[in-house]
């Protein structure tokens, strides 16, 4: 067993110090119940990868398995969760071999494969890999959302920006809600990016021009600038074993 426990603003705990001890206790019981397990604290204090919602991360995580794009820190919490799982597996002796294994499935197109097999046997599309547009829904506006003023991304609110899908019908406020799968982030600018006219801070994917100006507030607001770029912190802190 591999747990991610996440570190940041978008954490579950509101420290490091709750997550690194919120990852042992997890690992200590775990692995006293007879299952080998480990742990990587890995960084929230910004979205994983482009993409917040439901079919906008569907999308992004196809065309990451398809080589269409992958997202350079989505790309590094994969691998390393990956290359916690061969080792733990017996499926590679260290991390050298484990990544060389997970860049060929990835390189010959067998990751994306045997996602298409798991979809098609929990009675989806058969084709859902080489057609994805087709099946996951789209939004009825899409459009970017810049900053008023230029500068440094240097803090990101990652809980404040879920929270907006949430309230644009991305999640579930109480058991009886309906989710739109279609509405949410894409093209998510990163800590230390330079924004301004030119470079928008997401592109919001939205039901009406209502929904989108609400979102585009929030996004505003869960974003910091700063006229410096910031001391950008680690994709993957630390490694917990017991």
């Amino acid at each position: 067993l591999v747990m991610d426990v996440k570190v940041g603003s978008g954490a579950f705990m509101p420290t490091y110090e709750l997550s690194a001890a919120l990852a042992e206790a997890i690992v200590g019981v775990a692995n006293g119940a007879g299952v080998r397990t480990t742990a990587l604290l890995t960084d929230m204090n910004q979205v994983l990868a482009s993409s917040a919602g439901n079919a906008v991360e569907v999308r992004e995580a196809v065309q990451f398995l398809t080589g269409e794009y992958r997202n350079p820190r989505l790309f590094d919490v994969t691998m390393a969760l990956c290359v916690e799982m061969l080792i733990s597996g017996k499926l590679a002796a260290d991390d050298a071999e484990a990544r060389a294994k997970l860049q060929a499935v990835l390189d010959n197109g067998k990751a994306a494969e045997v996602f298409g097999r798991m979809v098609a046997a929990q009675k989806g599309p058969t084709d859902f890999v080489e057609n994805y547009d087709h099946y996951l829904p789209t939004a009825m506006l899409s459009k970017a959302v810049y900053a008023d003023t230029e500068g440094f991304i240097s803090a990101m609110d990652t809980r404040a920006l879920g929270m907006a899908v949430v309230s644009m019908g991305g999640g579930r406020r109480q058991a009886s809600d309906t989710i739109d799968y279609s509405v949410g982030f894409t093209d998510m600018a990163r800590l230390g990016d330079h924004v301004d006219g030119q470079r928008p801070l997401a592109v919001i994917h939205a039901k009406d021009e209502n929904s989108w100006q609400e979102a585009a507030k929030a996004v505003k607001a869960a974003i910091k600038l700063d006229d410096k770029a910031p001391e950008i912190t680690p994709t993957v802190y630390r490694r917990i074993t017991e």
